[in-house]
């Protein structure tokens, strides 16, 4: 299947440069899609988010380097950490025991072996969803950046959502609301070659005022109805992207994620997760 196929394809660019910098232009374009799509693609999948996954291939090689006989100095300099206390604080978060110590006599270490991608069909319950063509539509809000490496910003969304709702840019965004679609928007604007942000916002012809704006370009969607809370919406976009994209005949679209809240009610919302796609070709 073509769309494992490319996870592969990026899992060996991986361990052909992990004494290497790693690409992740290189991997997105190998798996077809953006780069911020491909690591949310890969946190759902692998269980693990990319930077993690790679820093515990590269401690694993660098247990066996050790073993073999080679310098802890020149072993932390081939994957990548300029300070041996870097590097050996980085060994020790995974192996729980210093570079040093690899080649006392009963040191024990930890092996992550490469991943491989298969993809099994499995019983499951349905999924609705829809899909719709929409042109570019407007938004305003706020918006908080985000860095390129997807799980340095699980405080960021949170926090920014915090403080729209104690200090009043929830109310005031929902009574500029005239658009489509209805509903108190949260929007990756995640595209290559952009600045990432996270917008919470509105469809919205007024005058932005003290609000930011931004476009949500035209494309098209399939959208997925939920309700529940914010782990319940999490675990609806895991099934997306592992259950429904790979055999959906879709692939990711050059697009934002968009997430629209039909209530206002954080522990029983009604929501719909929106994910840009095309056609496979």
């Amino acid at each position: 299947m073509e769309w494992v196929d490319g996870l592969n394809r990026s899992i060996a660019y991986m361990e052909a440069h992990l004494a290497e910098e790693i690409s992740y232009d290189e991997l997105a374009r190998l798996a077809c899609c953006s780069v911020y799509h491909y690591q949310r693609m890969f946190a759902f999948m692998a269980g693990v988010p990319l930077s993690e996954y790679i820093r515990r291939r590269r401690m694993s090689r660098a247990a066996v380097d050790l073993q073999a006989g080679e310098k802890v100095i020149d072993v932390g300099l081939k994957y990548g950490y300029q300070s041996p206390t870097a590097f050996n604080r980085a060994f020790q978060a995974i192996h729980g025991i210093a570079p040093s110590a690899v080649r006392e006599e009963g040191a024990a270490v930890k092996s992550f072996p490469p991943l491989r991608f298969t993809f099994i069909v499995k019983g499951a319950e349905e999924m609705e969803y829809r899909i719709e063509k929409r042109e570019a539509f407007r938004i305003v809000g706020v918006s908080a950046a985000l860095d390129k490496e997807l799980e340095k910003n699980f405080a960021v969304v949170p926090q920014l959502w915090g403080r729209a709702a104690s200090d009043g840019t929830i109310p005031r965004l929902a009574g500029m609301m005239d658009g489509q679609p209805a509903g108190l928007l949260g929007v990756s604007a995640c595209g290559d070659g952009e600045d990432w942000r996270y917008y919470i916002a509105v469809a919205s012809s007024q005058s932005a005022g003290d609000f930011e704006e931004y476009t949500v370009p035209a494309a098209t969607w399939a959208i997925f109805p939920g309700e529940g809370t914010n782990v319940s919406l999490q675990d609806l976009e895991r099934r997306v992207i592992t259950e429904w994209l790979p055999t959906s005949g879709y692939e990711y679209g050059n697009a934002p994620d968009v997430e629209v809240y039909l209530n206002p009610d954080p522990e029983n919302a009604k929501y719909e997760v929106w994910i840009p796609v095309v056609k496979k070709k």
